[in-house]
């Protein structure tokens, strides 16, 4: 992979996960507002989702750093855990808005 496309994808990881940072942020302030049982659970979600992103940065760092088949081995975990963050924050947003008829 070139040193361009390589840039590029970690762009686009750095681009997406700043977009899940503002989602997680929206969804905690979302949790203030509701009542106590949702607030606790969803606390809990987003805990969960701050450790995911934690993660991915330090995969991304990782990337960033690596070089040949080390490249190919963290993209492909990289791209795992990105999958299962997705799906995270779009099963914690789609409950919380089920819960709290709400946006």
């Amino acid at each position: 992979m070139s040193k361009e496309t390589r840039e590029a994808y970690i762009e686009k990881l750095e681009a997406k996960l700043r977009e899940w940072s503002a989602e997680i942020d929206k969804l905690k302030a979302k949790a203030e507002r509701s009542e106590v049982k949702i607030k606790e659970e969803y606390h809990k979600r987003i805990e969960d989702l701050r450790a995911r992103r934690e993660d991915i940065k330090k995969r991304i760092q990782k990337l960033k750093e690596a070089g040949g088949e080390t490249w190919e081995e963290l993209k492909s975990g990289t791209e795992k855990a990105w999958q299962e963050m997705k799906a995270a924050i779009e099963k914690t947003a789609s409950k919380f808005k089920q819960k709290t008829g709400g946006e």
